[in-house]
Parts: C-alpha cells; structure tokens; sequence
C-alpha cells in the first residue's frame, strides 16, 4: 500500500512539472473539416488566441474524411502529452462514431475534454406559401395532410436530417426527407416551395430569414437564442425538445489533468471576453463560458448516448 501512494504521488509530481514547462513547443490543433468551413475559421481564431496566451505557436491543421473522422482518430492516437489537440463537433463525437458499425474511435475514452466553445441553435423554417406561421400550426397541419410534405436537409446524418427525424418522432409525424449536399443548396429549394420545410442552422438560416425568403417558425435548443429572440424556442411547444451542435476544445486522452486545466484557465480567460462573444456570435454561435472539463465531459457523454438513439432510429448509416 506504501509504495502504492509513493508511486501515485510521484506520478502526481512529475505531471504537474510537465504543466510547469508546458508548452516548450508548438500545438497542432486538428480540424477534422476542409478549410474554409466554419470549424475552420473558429478554430484559427482560437489558435491565434491561445498561442498568444500560452506564447508558444498553435498551428492549424485540416484533416476531414470519414464524417471528420479522419482528423479525430489523428487525435485520439496522438501521445497524450498536450501537443496534439482537437477541434471537436457534436458531429465528430456524437453523430459520426454511431454512423459506423464499428467507429474508429471511443468519443469518451479517446479524448480528455479542454473546453466547451460554443453551440449553434438551429431554426426550423418553412417555405414563405406554407399555410402553418408557427410550430403548433404545422403540426396540427401535417397531422390533418400525412404523407404530402418533405423536408430537405444538407445529407443524410447531419444535423439537419436528424433534428427533423426526432421531431418527427416526437410528435408522430408523416413527412418525407430530401437530402441534399450542404444546406445551401437544400435552402434554395426550400424557398422555391419544395421542399416545404427543414432545419437550418443560423448562418444560412438568419439572412434569408430577414430577406423574408423563409419563415422561422422556432429554434431547436429549449433557451432562447441571444441572437434571434424572438423566435420561441419549439419546446415551448412540444416539451423536452432541445437539440444543438457544439464546438469545443479536446485533447488525447489520458493527457496530464494538470496540462488539461492550463489549456482550459487560458481558454476560460478570452472565452469570457466580449470581444470572443461577439466573434462567436458573428459565427452565428451562442458562447458557452465559463465550463470546466467536467461540463464538457458530462455533455459529450449525455450526446453519444442520444445521437446513437437518433441514428439508429433514423436508419443513417455510412457502411
């Protein structure tokens, strides 16, 4: 027993020495999506800032593939020292790993959580000629014409596609999926009234709605939106309803607890900041500071359990 807690507490000393010295050199932070993309853009804002705080380099590197599994199983195989940290979605840890029979990697053994960044809130829209101006009106409306409308998404496993599917299960619904590539292209149609609805995530989603191309009918999380207020939340209509994607910070797993709670304390400074609240919110993101890796933790192991119902319940599947 002796020589147990000497061997714990060395371990314990020789971690917090590493936190001391850590970073002594550059970070790579992996983007599982192509540049361009709004992962992308975040995560070269966050690089910039946390380079500056710790003063050494974090350096941006694209590696999309497999539903952006490609980049987070980079991650997950990384030497769990700090040095290799991943720029993760819901998509990554929640959607992906249960669209494949055997996933590449564990969304919760592989990877030590840093920090929570943000969460985008999706709108549900209709096309402007669709007789339901609210969520009560569309459902009582679809419940009286089964079978007679469609909804688009940007492809079959996004969130697009799988808010719609809960919904729809939820509530006992009869409507038809139209996947599309990207929910730019999927909007398009939805303005030229078919498909007749869809969920749409606020950057494509607000300037058509403010164009009055699309109606709003509610947001998908069960807060408010601090960016479009007023529109009501659906589950002021149906109960319990609350579904986000979010974007955040991850190391590989087993990294150091001390060296997981420097990244977070620097995160945590210019998270808090309005200047970074009003860069995510031009993203089109709600901030979601101040969060331990706990927090973060305790979400993403709620969100494989729920993302795994969904796609099986969906029927989305890569192989």
């Amino acid at each position: 027993m002796a020589k147990l807690i000497v061997w714990f507490a060395v371990l314990f000393a020789s971690a917090a020495i590493h936190a001391q010295d850590y970073p002594s050199r550059p970070i790579r932070l992996i983007v599982p999506y192509p540049p361009g993309a709004l992962t992308d853009v975040l995560a070269r804002a966050i690089g910039e800032k946390l380079g500056t705080a710790l003063r050494q380099p974090v350096l941006v590197e694209n590696r999309p593939g497999a539903g952006t599994l490609v980049g987070a199983e980079m991650v997950a195989r990384a030497p769990a020292d700090g040095y290799t940290l991943l720029m993760a979605t819901s998509t990554t840890l929640g959607i992906s790993p249960a669209m494949y029979s055997k996933p590449q990697i564990d969304p919760v053994k592989d990877f030590a959580p840093v920090s929570l960044v943000g969460s985008v809130n999706f709108f549900l829209v209709t096309t402007p000629s669709f007789p339901a101006k609210s969520v009560k009106e569309l459902i009582g409306y679809v419940r009286q014409n089964p079978g007679k409308f469609n909804y688009a998404s940007s492809g079959s496993g996004s969130p697009h596609h799988l808010f719609m599917e809960v919904f729809k299960k939820d509530l006992g619904l009869d409507i038809q999926h139209v996947p599309y590539k990207g929910s730019a292209l999927a909007v398009l149609d939805v303005i030229g009234g078919k498909p007749e609805m869809m969920f749409l995530d606020f950057s494509v989603a607000v300037p058509n709605i403010q164009a009055g191309k699309i109606n709003a009918l509610g947001t998908s999380a069960a807060k408010q939106s601090v960016l479009m207020p007023n529109v009501a939340p659906i589950a002021q209509s149906v109960p319990g309803f609350d579904w986000q994607a979010w974007q955040g910070i991850v190391a590989t797993g087993g990294t150091p607890r001390p060296v997981i709670m420097k990244l977070n304390a620097e995160m945590q400074r210019f998270q808090n900041t309005p200047e970074f609240s009003a860069l995510l919110q031009k993203f089109g993101m709600e901030p979601w500071a101040p969060n331990t890796p706990e927090q973060f933790g305790d979400i993403i192991k709620s969100d494989v359990g729920r993302w795994a119902a969904v796609v099986k319940a969906s029927g989305a599947k890569v192989d």
